[in-house]
């Protein structure tokens, strides 16, 4: 399948969409596995379901005609950066609705220092985000592909062309940074 996917992304690169289609349809269970992860985290009585979320990043991904797409990490990494976009959007829509806050993310995947996982306005983690790609795109990028992509830290590595350890040190410093940055939300 990784020859089909490769060959899939250049036919949608040159305007393909049935190839589009045929790749999401390959990658659909690990969108669903991502948004699954994504989900698993909120608080209970979350308002929005993890195939609401693959198809609302299916239809975006739709949109992202001009990208060039290099393989099919590059092509997860989109997609869990869509997911990302989507969860904010939904909490921000939620916020706009309700008067104490929006939608909450558990940070399971985030560890804190003392063994416990944090309760996160995903509006905040979003803006935490930006502001550490500001800083540090390489460690906003690690905190994007294994906290919203769900990849491991060789699958990471593998996907910016760096070393496990390297990916692991950046890994922890990020997590450091982005619980101070959200301390108050905890």
């Amino acid at each position: 399948m990784h020859g089909d996917f490769t060959t899939w992304l250049a036919a949608w690169r040159q305007g393909d969409l049935s190839a589009r289609d045929r790749l999401v349809d390959a990658v659909y269970p690990e969108l669903r596995a991502i948004a699954q992860r994504q989900l698993g985290g909120e608080r209970a009585g979350h308002t929005l379901q993890a195939t609401a979320l693959v198809n609302e990043a299916y239809l975006r991904l739709g949109g992202l005609d001009r990208i060039e797409w290099q393989d099919r990490v590059h092509f997860v990494h989109m997609a869990a950066r869509v997911m990302r976009e989507v969860l904010v959007d939904h909490a921000r829509r939620r916020a706009a609705h309700k008067r104490d806050g929006g939608e909450r993310v558990s940070l399971t995947g985030l560890e804190l220092a003392d063994g416990s996982d944090g309760d996160i306005d995903v509006a905040a983690l979003d803006g935490a985000l930006a502001a550490l790609e500001r800083i540090d795109a390489d460690k906003a990028r690690i905190v994007e592909l294994r906290y919203f992509g769900g990849l491991t830290i060789e699958e990471t590595a593998e996907a910016l062309g760096s070393s496990p350890a390297t990916v692991k040190r950046h890994w922890q410093v990020a997590r450091a940074w982005l619980f101070e940055a959200l301390a108050d939300q905890r």
